[in-house]
């Protein structure tokens, strides 16, 4: 269950960055098959061109609007005046995104001021860093807030954790993720970036360790990421096929006890296979 099921954020599988004063990668990271695209004010933006990068994105957004695809800002930290900047400039479009990315989340103050401001738009926190961590069950509280991110490149920085290549250290950062976001009713979690944009087979093993924790989604920073994520996080045959014999046995029950393959038909085991099939379906959880 989430805060809003009719929320195209809360089912989406990727999230495509682009930085700001990129405009031309706008066009092709819309139809690249991400399930929505991120313009970055952020990270990706040098100081010096935050303000161009405003004015790139403001100059394509009636057009940005007419393709399907769900748009969400990177803004700057709204504790920094870069973010303040950027969230009087939101004001200036006809029309809002559809979520905002907050990077280093840290205080449910700050979420509340930025929901207060913009009541009708999706916060996605990322959590960077050990406050972000600490404070996680209140920011995943606040209101506005649809999905919890993991920024784990900024968490390592800040923590001083050397990660292995499968970054086991953070399983209980993940794990973290997901227990307070369901705590709250919140859409699966959102995984970190994966920086080696030429190793599908790195990238493919990311996904599935960011699925068996729970997460439903991955931040990309490179368009030839997104089929890679989509086919690691659909079901296989096998699982669609087990999937449906499941619920069709639970059918037959009547709300009886029923066995399959030998094996006990609970509650859990059918909405087990129902998650299976939702994931089945494109840009569902």
């Amino acid at each position: 269950m989430t805060r809003d099921a009719t929320q195209p954020l809360n089912t989406a599988r990727t999230f495509l960055f682009v930085p700001g004063n990129r405009p031309d990668r706008f066009d092709k990271a819309m139809r690249s098959g991400a399930d929505a695209v991120v313009l970055d004010l952020e990270d990706a933006v040098p100081p010096a061109e935050k303000q161009t990068a405003r004015d790139a994105i403001a100059a394509a957004w009636q057009h940005l609007r007419t393709i399907r695809t769900p748009i969400v800002i990177r803004i700057n930290s709204p504790e920094l005046p870069d973010g303040a900047t950027d969230l009087a400039w939101l004001t200036c479009l006809d029309h809002p995104p559809a979520g905002l990315m907050i990077p280093k989340a840290e205080s449910p103050t700050v979420l509340a001021t930025v929901h207060a401001a913009q009541p009708g738009i999706a916060l996605l926190p990322l959590i960077e860093s050990a406050a972000g961590y600490d404070a996680l069950a209140d920011i995943a509280g606040c209101g506005g807030v649809a999905r919890l991110v993991l920024g784990h490149i900024d968490f390592m920085a800040d923590t001083g954790i050397q990660c292995s290549e499968d970054k086991t250290e953070l399983d209980p950062l993940r794990f973290a993720l997901t227990i307070a976001g369901r705590r709250h009713h919140l859409a699966p979690a959102v995984d970190g970036v994966t920086v080696e944009l030429q190793d599908d087979d790195r990238l493919r093993l990311d996904t599935l360790q960011s699925l068996r924790f729970g997460f439903g989604a991955k931040l990309c920073i490179h368009p030839r990421q997104v089929p890679v994520i989509h086919q690691a996080l659909h079901p296989s045959p096998d699982e669609i096929s087990w999937a449906q014999r499941v619920l069709d046995a639970d059918a037959a029950a009547n709300g009886q006890a029923v066995q399959l393959d030998g094996r006990m038909i609970d509650r859990p085991v059918v909405l087990h296979a129902q998650q299976l099939l939702a994931r089945a379906r494109p840009g569902a959880h």
